[in-house]
């Protein structure tokens, strides 16, 4: 996963001239090749929480959009600059701490309805596979789970940049989203309005706007 890098941080190979037999299937994509300036950023990364934000947004009685944070995770993020494809991310969230800026919201939120953070005071994402699309611009596949519930997700990853700060820390920005369907993992409150639709939709937009820092200083 190449979260790391700005700029052009895989270079297209040039065409194989040579003739080939005509084989019925349209050429083979261009391979994308890592920079090897890359390699210098393999290693351990974790979330800095003071400049970071793991939330959702979702539309609440059809007409307007609710968002919310959690305050309390822990993060291991690891890249490798020669492979990025075996690069790897696990985020662990406590449920407890959602925050929508209302008090007896978040109480609904961590109840039976929703969360059940008595139960299942945690949720966990892991990735399972990392794709290059373009400049800037990865694809995430991983297991999202939520109440004892575990389902495939994809993330759509934009790299934002990297910096040493003043401190010899490698700093990192990035921003992911993906869309899911709540009751897929068993958050099932179904409130209807009465003109039929739902008080809260079942489609929930997660966001994670991400500054990683390598987890030692550099040199």
């Amino acid at each position: 996963m190449n979260l790391f890098s700005r700029g052009t941080p895989f270079r297209r190979t040039e065409p194989t001239i040579t003739p080939q037999p005509p084989t019925g299937r349209p050429g083979a994509p261009t391979t994308l090749l890592p920079d090897p300036a890359l390699a210098a950023l393999t290693g351990e990364w974790v979330i800095d929480p003071a400049h970071s934000r793991i939330g959702f947004s979702v539309r609440h009685a059809m007409v307007t959009t609710v968002r919310g944070a959690f305050a309390e995770y822990q993060s291991r993020l690891y890249f490798d600059g020669r492979d990025p494809s075996r690069s790897q991310a696990e985020i662990t969230v406590s449920t407890a701490s959602v925050d929508t800026g209302v008090e007896q919201r978040d109480a609904h939120l961590v109840g039976r309805d929703f969360f059940d953070s008595a139960n299942h005071p945690r949720m966990r994402f892991t990735s399972t596979a990392v794709e290059p699309l373009g400049n800037d611009v990865y694809r995430m596949t991983g297991d999202l789970t939520i109440k004892a519930t575990t389902r495939p997700v994809v993330l759509e990853l934009t790299y934002i940049g990297q910096v040493t700060d003043p401190f010899g820390y490698q700093r990192a920005g990035f921003d992911g989203t993906t869309t899911i369907d709540r009751t897929e993992w068993g958050l099932n409150y179904s409130s209807r309005l009465a003109e039929g639709g739902a008080m809260v939709s079942e489609k929930v937009r997660l966001q994670f706007d991400i500054a990683a820092i390598r987890t030692a200083p550099v040199g």
